[in-house]
């Protein structure tokens, strides 16, 4: 079981960040998948800088949680970031933050809802969180336009010279029908299943459909989706106001019915929250 989670850094203390994600992947030992993203559009007009984070030029801060990331991957990264008090060690000795968990980097993931921010994180030798929306609309269905994003994150990873392979994970909204109330609340599945597109943060973006069905055709679906194929994790996401006891049966009937057939394997991240699925390697 890996230990997730997501933070939003607009409304983050970067060096505290660090040294918090630092202790937290050595206590689970190297197993932490830490989410990072400027964070999604807020009902708060500037609301971070309520949290005293101020001095951001775009209204979504876009800006300030690329400046602090940039402080925070010199942390983990072992960067030298502060003079020493002269009292307390040599003349001219700095500081990093500890603990430090050498393997943190490589556990970081960036989430990304444009092209743009995709190459960027894999120009920074990140791993890619990709979403459910894209803030673009070209015609194309929502898979392929995810499907050329990571491509785009990819070409970028290489282009920089990164090493490896970058993990890739898109989040989907799957309802296996396989019993009379999961009828009642998802039906068939053909009010939402085709993509939507509609306005987010003043850009016209693709939002990707749901998919509930019966568990063959949601086989179907899947292979079909280019940019679940393309992807090494997909992360289930799950209504959370239908309570925990029928979330896990959403997950359990996911596990039981639809991954086998697609060659994934569970890997369970607490029934409120989700679970990804990975491509065997």
């Amino acid at each position: 079981m890996n230990e997730c989670c997501n933070r939003e850094l607009r409304y983050e203390n970067p060096l505290y960040l660090a040294e918090e994600a630092a202790a937290l992947d050595l206590l689970s030992d190297g197993r932490l998948a830490l989410g990072m993203s400027r964070g999604s559009p807020e009902t708060a007009l500037r609301g971070y800088e309520a949290f005293g984070y101020t001095g951001s030029q775009d209204p979504r801060g876009a800006d300030l949680a690329r400046e602090k990331f940039d402080l925070f991957w010199a942390a983990v990264g072992g960067g030298s970031l502060v003079d020493a008090d002269p009292r307390m060690a040599p003349p001219g000795t700095r500081l990093r933050i500890e603990p430090q968990s050498t393997t943190l980097p490589k556990h970081v993931w960036w989430g990304s809802g444009t092209r743009a921010s995709a190459e960027w994180a894999g120009g920074r030798g990140l791993n890619l969180m990709s979403s459910t929306l894209l803030t673009e609309a070209t015609g194309k269905p929502f898979h392929e336009l995810q499907a050329e994003q990571i491509d785009a994150f990819r070409q970028a990873y290489r282009d920089a010279g990164h090493s490896g392979a970058p993990r890739v994970s898109v989040s989907r909204s799957i309802f296996p029908i396989v019993s009379e109330l999961d009828a009642r609340y998802f039906g068939d599945g053909r009010d939402e299943e085709s993509d939507q597109v509609g306005m987010i943060d003043g850009f016209r973006s693709t939002f990707g459909k749901t998919y509930a069905a019966e568990p063959d055709r949601l086989i179907e679906q899947l292979l079909a989706d280019s940019a679940v194929q393309s992807a090494d994790t997909v992360m289930l996401t799950v209504p959370n106001q239908l309570g925990v006891a029928y979330n896990l049966h959403v997950l359990e009937s996911f596990a039981k019915h639809v991954a086998p057939a697609l060659g994934w394997k569970p890997n369970w991240e607490g029934p409120v929250e989700g679970m990804a699925l990975r491509q065997p390697v």
